[in-house]
């Protein structure tokens, strides 16, 4: 069973930002996406999770179920689940309460006593203070704060499949690690990843990654194990040329 996305498209104003891109996440896979600034890596992430501002052609397959046509709430039951790069601030709305409100919407509902000691046992593993749970979600965070709010809300909804768009920018070395320690948590013949970054930083925290993919232009140019991230660390992408090609770095996959 996979998360299989099959010559998508996304344009929003007219402009194309993807172009025919196909990619299979399977169960049990780590997936790590890098690409340089407006290579269209958010809109991926984005248009998987059905947001309206994007119009989407292709076929979005979650375990052999079609949720192309499916909103964003629906593709979340299914067991699809984005970490923002930019996660919105809702202020009055307690984290505690947000947390078990999309609980109880994507699963079997929870009564209060069996969440509180859900949400007291994944805070404690990721080893984020108690006071946390009662602030307003996301407002004066900091970075790295808005970030892990992101990594509890994985470890809360437990779901089949996790997009995480840049999950660890604007974060420092302590967020970064508990970031990591939340994905490595989660890591199951059961469940896949794909991991939307710039840097080379969070991977060296994490215990696997089976395939990284960089985007150029809308359009997957290259895949390749986890020593093609250290390559474009440190050669950049200027190797590749606007057409989709590549020049001086060879197909690892």
């Amino acid at each position: 069973m996979a998360l299989v996305i099959k010559n998508l498209q996304c344009k929003t104003d007219s402009k194309e930002i993807l172009n025919t891109l196909s990619l299979t996440i399977e169960k049990g896979t780590v997936h790590v996406l890098m690409g340089p600034n407006g290579s269209g890596k958010s809109t991926l992430s984005h248009a998987l999770m059905g947001n309206p501002a994007y119009d989407v052609q292709g076929h979005i397959i979650l375990d052999g179920k079609n949720i192309s046509a499916l909103e964003p709430h629906e593709r979340a039951k299914s067991g699809l689940f984005l970490g923002f790069q930019h996660p919105e601030e809702i202020p009055g709305m307690k984290v505690a309460h947000f947390l078990r409100t999309i609980k109880n919407a994507t699963g079997a509902a929870m009564d209060i006593p069996s969440f509180q000691k859900l949400l007291k046992e994944k805070m404690d593993f990721l080893q984020i203070p108690a006071e946390f749970a009662h602030r307003s979600l996301n407002h004066g965070f900091s970075g790295g704060e808005k970030k892990k709010c992101e990594i509890l809300q994985m470890a809360i909804l437990e779901p089949t499949y996790c997009i995480l768009d840049e999950i660890d920018s604007g974060t420092d070395v302590d967020a970064l690690k508990t970031i990591a320690k939340g994905i490595n948590a989660l890591l199951s013949p059961t469940r896949g990843f794909l991991i939307i970054t710039h840097y080379t930083r969070i991977l060296q925290y994490l215990n696997h990654i089976d395939y990284v993919h960089i985007l150029v232009d809308g359009t997957i140019v290259q895949t390749g194990k986890q020593e093609l991230a250290a390559i474009i660390d440190k050669e950049g992408y200027e190797t590749y040329n606007i057409s989709g090609g590549y020049d001086g770095i060879h197909s690892q996959h």
